[in-house]
């Protein structure tokens, strides 16, 4: 048991945390009637809403391999893990800065919902990032 205590660091746990919350947050939040299942969106921005379910998966996916394959801890498997996980939230705020983007679909007025995720998210992913990254050496 000693082996298994000195890879569960707690910022392995807080990033573990966010890579779950991007890999089911999405389903969670856009499986619905205001996204996937909205009947005024064109097929085409299902598309995307899909695409971003899904990289949402596959980011959370990758940063938990990355935290948790192999004998042994690395900084490398460890920069890979804290990237994958910030990955889908960065992407998350980036989408507000393109033309015509907007968070909220009318009539909603909400600047930025999503921000009560996003920000918190990448502050605890910081966070257990420089807390591994002080238990490797």
């Amino acid at each position: 048991m000693p082996r298994i205590q000195g890879r569960l660091g707690i910022g392995k746990v807080l990033i573990s945390l966010v890579a779950v919350e991007s890999a089911i947050g999405p389903y969670k939040f856009d499986w619905n009637e205001t996204h996937i299942y909205n009947p005024v969106w064109p097929p085409h921005a299902k598309f995307h809403n899909a695409q971003t379910m899904s990289m949402g998966a596959a980011l959370g996916g990758a940063s938990l391999w990355h935290l948790w394959k192999g004998p042994r801890d690395t900084h490398e498997a460890l920069d890979a893990a804290a990237i994958c996980a910030a990955l889908y939230w960065v992407t998350n705020i980036s989408a507000l800065f393109y033309p015509g983007s907007k968070a909220v679909d009318p009539p909603g007025t909400a600047r930025f919902p999503q921000a009560k995720f996003a920000v918190p998210s990448l502050a605890l992913v910081a966070l257990g990032y420089l807390m591994e990254r002080r238990r490797l050496g």
